[in-house]
């Protein structure tokens, strides 16, 4: 699972392997190992298909379809996990998802029988939600014809994409609600941007040509980026897939040699190198030894087009990622964004709207037990701001993860005056308090 996290999401194996208490198998020991450790903020996580398929099939989850048996096995582990407190499961089957040694994560295996069975295994509860990104065992279309007769909300990722190729999702979503379904896609008021270096492409893995590289070393990586074969070979696959890059969104972000191409689109210099921007982007890694970090915009780019999303009345907030890439975007500040530049500056939503969308919305969905309100008698997680002055504050690398591991963190939030988790003051007057072993997040409980 170390290994799957490490490609598909970008997660330090090394910091995996120290930080994380290794001594829990199943999804209620995780919860008690989680309780017993105490968090500051409330905690609840999906029960994940991968995880689950790996746990059941062993090496298998990478090569083949389930047995019958073996879906039985992992139908019955679903329901051990949501009954014990996970908030949902969730599943992946989208082509970019690609995990140990570059092969698709263990979920893109799974055949119809086995998703449909795990979807049902995990409505059977009565709670939670169910979380899939769309791919060909489950299409977007597939997820409305399957939330009335799973019976839990379904919820799926939906960007602003350019030239309307999200149209289609949002033919589906409108159609829904008229019809009373309760899917909610996810949408993010923050544009979708990925840092990246060369030697951990992930931005560019939907590519199979760069995504053969993954289970490779570095010396095979910098051979490939120095033979202009392989570039133009590699360019022209990334020009056929339907995630594309937008080479005149991507930029040089941080360069030790070229200091003055930082904030340069490569598109740019491509042409005054009279080459294609993938070479100007090898072409630097190899110089730098693969550190050049470059930034490229992947969706959510276009304002008009999520206001739009942001404002319609079934979608949810979500797709910060938070975790997830986190030495390559981080978009945990989504709270103060859509407070500060959309509610205060763009003015899509008014305030009350916002914060509906932030607290009572989800919990409803979620169906988290006496949260997401001020109300008396529910449980007291508050956070006060400044309408005139709330806002994400500035984004900084940092090393302090286990084994060295790098972040990016935005911290410093401007107008967030105090935060409440639980009744117990965390944040106040702008100044994060000296908690020492104080933790009063719990796990909130699904009705």
């Amino acid at each position: 699972i170390v290994q799957t996290l490490e490609n598909v999401e970008d997660m330090n194996a090394a910091s995996l392997t120290e930080g994380i208490v290794w001594d829990f198998q199943t999804y209620p020991e995780y919860l008690e190992l989680v309780a017993s450790r105490g968090t500051l903020l409330n905690f609840a996580c999906y029960v994940g298909h991968s995880s689950v398929r790996l746990f059941v099939m062993g090496d298998a989850a990478y090569e083949r379809s389930a047995t019958p048996e073996e879906i039985e096995r992992m139908c019955q582990i679903v329901v051990e996990a949501i009954e014990a407190g996970a908030a949902g499961f969730s599943t992946s089957f989208a082509y970019t998802h690609r995990g140990m040694n570059g092969l698709p994560v263990p979920s893109r295996f799974a055949e119809r029988d086995e998703v449909e069975a795990l979807f049902m295994a995990a409505g059977s509860t009565g709670k939670g939600v169910v979380l899939a990104t769309a791919g060909d065992q489950c299409t977007y279309a597939d997820m409305y014809e399957l939330q009335p007769r799973i019976g839990r909300p379904f919820t799926y990722p939906m960007f602003a994409l350019t030239d309307g190729r999200n149209q289609p999702q949002l033919d589906l979503q409108n159609e829904a609600v008229a019809k009373g379904l309760q899917v909610w896609p996810q949408v993010t008021p923050r544009p979708l941007t990925m840092q990246f270096t060369m030697d951990s492409p992930f931005s560019l893995n939907v590519s199979p040509v760069v995504g053969a590289l993954m289970d490779q070393d570095r010396a095979a990586r910098i051979a490939a980026y120095s033979d202009p074969e392989w570039r133009t070979r590699a360019a022209a696959d990334l020009a056929e897939q339907p995630m594309r890059p937008r080479w005149e969104t991507c930029e040089v972000s941080e360069s030790e040699r070229h200091p003055e191409l930082e904030g340069e689109r490569v598109d740019a210099i491509a042409r005054r190198w009279d080459c294609d921007p993938f070479d100007v982007i090898c072409r630097l890694a190899v110089e730098e030894d693969l550190s050049t970090r470059f930034r490229i915009y992947i969706a959510n780019d276009e304002p008009d087009s999520v206001g739009g999303l942001l404002a319609h009345e079934q979608m949810v907030l979500g797709l910060s990622d938070a975790g997830a890439h986190i030495g390559q975007l981080c978009d945990a500040p989504l709270p103060t964004d859509l407070l500060g530049t959309w509610v205060r500056d763009r003015q899509v939503l008014n305030v009350e709207h916002a914060v509906r969308k932030l607290t009572g919305e989800p919990a409803d969905i979620f169906g988290f037990d006496r949260r997401g309100y001020l109300r008396e008698g529910y449980w007291a997680d508050v956070c006060v701001f400044d309408p005139a002055t709330v806002s994400p504050g500035p984004m900084r690398r940092v090393r302090d993860f286990p084994a060295g591991g790098e972040r990016l963190t935005c911290e410093e939030p401007t107008g967030l005056r105090h935060v409440l988790v639980n009744g117990v003051p965390i944040r106040v007057d702008e100044v994060e308090l000296p908690l020492g072993d104080l933790r009063p997040g719990t796990r909130p409980v699904l009705v």
